[in-house]
């Protein structure tokens, strides 16, 4: 018979993987994987926070969920933080945490991350739209602050962090990826230019397939 966690089995769980509080903790899951859980995946958010306490920060990563193609021929609604959907690719939590209370966003749309707890204001803020995997990036800040990377049932090629390593690694020729984005502007929506070192393959073509 499969075990059915509850908020304080997993709490003694996730006290075991090394999570303690005030941490800093990036988390992957896939919620299935995790298996039944009495309460569902709000219960796990709140797991979490019951390990980490009040001192401690929980974030992830959310993407958006793409709304269109690349195309000139439909009416491409603006990007907005507030209501962007996180990728369904990644899961059921990212889209939970985004609209968890208190949680904060960051403005870049496609390297985004969404944060609970003190430190959530720093590392939301300022993302910078080129590189955004980069330098003063989100995950720059929290590497730099010790955080802990969580995976539960995820596997580890999406470890978002790893981008950031892509980024400082001395790799030469490293792919580049070009792309606009329909964002707020002052003085009303307005088409942005994004460069981004190329995430969705190896950045050097000569790098093999699964090198994360």
């Amino acid at each position: 018979m499969q075990k059915v966690s509850t908020r304080s089995s997993l709490h003694g769980d996730l006290i075991s993987l090394g999570l303690a509080p005030g941490a800093l903790v990036m988390v992957h899951a896939s919620v299935r994987s995790v298996g039944p859980i009495t309460g569902g995946v709000n219960v796990l958010v709140q797991a979490l926070q019951d390990v980490i306490g009040p001192g401690g920060t929980l974030m992830a990563y959310v993407d958006f969920e793409p709304f269109y193609e690349d195309s000139d021929e439909v009416e491409i609604p603006v990007f907005d933080k507030r209501i962007a959907r996180a990728a369904r690719d990644y899961g059921v939590l990212p889209e939970t945490l985004r609209t968890w209370p208190g949680a904060l966003r960051s403005d870049h749309p496609d390297a985004g991350v969404v944060a609970i707890g003190p430190q959530a204001g720093w590392l939301t803020r300022d993302h910078p739209f080129q590189q955004g995997y980069g330098r003063g990036s989100p995950f720059e800040k929290a590497l730099h602050a010790g955080v802990q990377v969580l995976t539960l049932g995820s596997p580890l090629d999406r470890i978002t962090l790893l981008h950031y390593a892509e980024y400082a690694a001395d790799i030469p020729d490293k792919r580049m990826f070009r792309y606009r984005r329909l964002m707020p502007g002052s003085n009303g929506p307005e088409w942005m230019d994004f460069e981004e070192f190329d995430t969705g393959d190896p950045v050097n073509s000569a790098l093999p397939e699964n090198c994360f």
